[in-house]
C-alpha cells in the first residue's frame, strides 16, 4: 500500500529516532553534512512557496531572502526563507519564515517558521524536498495567520484592497 508523502516523511524520521542515523550517517559532522544537502533541495520549493504567497495574499509586495546554513548561538545550524513586505515592516513583526534548523542537541534536523513549532526535516533527494511543500504551504500560512493575529488583517495587502471597511477601523487582533 503507497502512503501518503507526509506519512512517508514522518516515517523516515521516527526511523531515524529507532534507527539512531539520519539517512545513514551516524556522526555529528555526517547529519551536518546532511542538513546542508537537505537545504539545498529545500531552497526551491521553499522560494516557490513564499512566491505563492507573495502574488496570493500581498499583491507583490513581499522580498524573499534566504540566509544560511550557518550556526546558531549554541552552536546548532540554522537556515531560513523569510517573506517580508510593507505592512509586517511597519509593524515590526517577524516575516512569514520557513526554517530549517539542526540543534546542537537535537538528533536530526526540524522545520518550523516564525511563529509556529518544530517539524520534522528528513530531506535527501528533490523527491523528499517536494514531498514537503504542502508542510511549507501549512508553515507560511500558520505563520501568516498568527502574525495576523498578532495584528490585524491590515498587514495583508490583498485584504486592504479588496475590503470596503475603513482601514482604520479594524482593530488589533481582529482574528481572535
Amino acid at each position: 500500500m503507497t502512503q501518503q508523502p507526509s506519512i512517508e516523511a514522518l516515517v523516515r524520521h521516527f526511523t531515524d529516532l529507532r534507527d539512531g542515523n539520519h539517512f545513514g550517517e551516524v556522526t555529528r559532522g555526517g547529519k551536518e553534512k546532511a542538513f546542508v544537502r537537505a537545504v539545498e533541495l529545500l531552497d526551491p520549493p521553499a522560494r516557490r512557496v513564499l512566491a505563492e504567497f507573495d502574488a496570493g495574499l500581498l499583491r507583490g509586495t513581499g522580498e524573499i531572502t534566504a540566509v544560511g546554513p550557518g550556526r546558531d548561538e549554541h552552536g546548532g545550524l540554522v537556515a531560513s526563507w523569510l517573506l517580508t513586505w510593507p505592512e509586517q515592516r511597519a509593524t515590526r513583526i517577524a516575516p512569514i519564515s520557513l526554517v530549517a534548523t539542526f540543534g546542537a542537541g537535537f538528533h536530526h534536523p526540524h522545520l518550523r517558521g516564525a511563529t509556529i513549532g518544530e517539524w520534522p526535516l528528513n530531506v535527501a533527494t528533490p523527491e523528499h524536498a517536494e514531498e514537503l511543500v504542502p508542510t511549507l504551504r501549512a508553515i507560511a500560512a500558520s505563520d501568516l495567520h498568527n502574525l495576523v493575529f498578532y495584528r490585524d488583517w491590515r498587514i495583508v495587502p490583498e485584504l486592504t484592497a479588496t475590503s470596503g471597511r475603513d482601514a482604520g477601523t479594524a482593530r488589533r487582533g481582529s482574528d481572535r
